[in-house]
């Protein structure tokens, strides 16, 4: 019997024992799952959506504590509610890797599409009922990515109100040099409401190639008996001219230079404003080493794809066609867009040698500055289509300061008048076309070198630039 009562014992403990399990199970399973999931984050742009149905203007609280404080966000709520056009205001950070990758566009498509499901808060429809219209008209205004103290403008469906003018008029504005982010965004609004922005685009433009162009003829017709100085009593142009020493005449111009270029333009104005006959000379200073230099890189290149190993560099091939490019070109390199042409074709030759990944070109502006640091969008003055190019330090900082970078000259024929070498028909010039690397497309195997390989240098040698010397 002891034996009995013990079996029985044993029974009932390992049944308590199984169904306390099997009733703390489900528990057990659900407790981990329920830690696990924590709510998810919401999706880029959805917190900026949910604010605009409440109001138009939407600022983010580290632009709001100085910037546009909560005093003048609602000052521009009231502007655009005065003016009854869709306009709406979103004023954030933007950088490089965050959910807009520091874009413009991207964060103004991003908060269309969140809008889309949602309607203003004046419509009490219940959420569930709401119908999408992604054909609604909006206006919207945002930081600029490129220029932190600048609007940008989009509109949908069409440009009908003419925002993104507007926009990009305001910021040529000189009398908002200084202004804040807060009152660049009311002008624009002010802008937007007259319906004038192409118009007031084109006025800002106009005066400010007016003002280049003052300048310029300022210093170069050495009329006036030298009374064309700048407001620190730099010296005349007449004087400047007559230096024989190139270096000095660039350092006496350049506080001149520096005050005309320094305009809130938004693109690359056209900063040649030296003497024709001072620059000139300069320039054939440089050719003569810019030439020394690229022929020993030309070699180091050929060396280089000489010593590769054929099984360990997938990319050799396309050096050996760079350097090849190279030597083509060096061999008929009129002056120094050549040159820096050849310089890009050396570059493109060792990135293909070290399997370099998506490398930048060199500068887009000058490449005679060297590797570029970053891409950025430009748009040319007085065009209305933007380009993304690569762009050095220097001439980012440029354009980010709304100075106009240094650029690379070419002499196109006939009248061999110094101009942007972007500027050049791109169909005598391989440079124009490719930008020395910013401007290739997209297409699998597109390079310089294999331009030039296919003839594009070669027929751009057909008289239609100046040869020298």
């Amino acid at each position: 019997m002891p034996g009995a009562a013990a079996s029985a014992a044993a029974l009932l403990t390992g049944g308590a024992v199984l169904a306390l399990l099997t009733c703390t199970a489900p528990a057990l399973a659900v407790a981990p799952a329920a830690a696990a999931a924590p709510a998810p984050a919401p999706a880029p742009g959805e917190k900026i959506a949910e604010a605009l149905t409440k109001s138009p203007v939407y600022v983010d609280p580290s632009y709001a504590a100085s910037a546009v404080p909560p005093a003048r966000q609602k000052e521009l709520a009231r502007q655009i509610d005065a003016t009854g056009l869709p306009i709406k205001v979103v004023l954030v950070p933007l950088a490089k890797g965050d959910a807009y990758n520091g874009e413009a566009d991207t964060l103004a498509g991003v908060v269309r599409d969140r809008l889309k499901d949602r309607v203003p808060s004046t419509d009490r429809t219940p959420s569930a009922d709401r119908t999408p219209s992604p054909d609604s008209d909006l206006i919207l205004l945002t930081t600029d990515g490129e220029f932190p103290g600048s609007v940008r403008g989009h509109e949908w469906p069409g440009d009908a109100h003419q925002a993104e003018d507007a926009a990009d008029a305001v910021d040529l504005m000189d009398e908002l040099d200084d202004a804040s982010l807060a009152d660049l965004t009311a002008e624009a609004v002010t802008v937007i409401e007259r319906g004038d922005g192409t118009a007031e685009y084109e006025k800002q433009t106009k005066k400010l190639d007016e003002s280049l162009a003052e300048h310029r003829g300022a210093g170069s017709d050495g009329k006036g008996g030298g009374s064309a100085t700048d407001d620190n009593n730099a010296p005349p142009w007449t004087l400047i001219t007559a230096i024989a020493v190139p270096a000095l005449a660039l350092a006496l111009l350049t506080p001149f230079l520096v005050r005309s270029a320094r305009r809130r333009s938004g693109s690359a104005a056209t900063p040649f404003t030296l003497p024709r006959a001072v620059f000139a000379a300069a320039r054939a200073a440089d050719e003569a080493e810019l030439r020394r230099r690229a022929e020993a890189e030309v070699l180091a290149l050929g060396e280089a794809a000489r010593a590769a190993d054929a099984g360990t560099t997938p990319g050799l091939q396309r050096a050996l066609d760079a350097y090849a490019a190279a030597g083509t070109v060096l061999d008929s390199a009129r002056g120094l867009p050549d040159l820096a042409g050849v310089l890009a074709l050396v570059t493109e030759g060792r990135d293909a040698l070290d399997g370099t990944p998506d490398p930048l070109p060199l500068c887009f502006f000058n490449p005679l500055h060297g590797r570029a640091a970053r891409t950025l969008s430009w748009r040319p003055l007085g065009r209305r289509d933007q380009l993304r190019v690569a762009a050095c330090p220097a001439c980012a900082r440029a354009i980010r300061e709304r100075r106009a970078p240094e650029v690379l000259t070419d002499t196109p024929a006939p009248d061999g008048r110094p101009v942007p070498y972007f500027e050049v028909d791109a169909e005598s010039s391989v440079w124009a076309a490719t930008g020395y690397g910013s401007l290739l497309g997209d297409a699998a195997g597109d390079g310089i070198a294999v331009r030039v390989g296919r003839g594009d240098f070669s027929r751009g040698r057909g008289g239609t630039r100046e040869t020298r010397g």
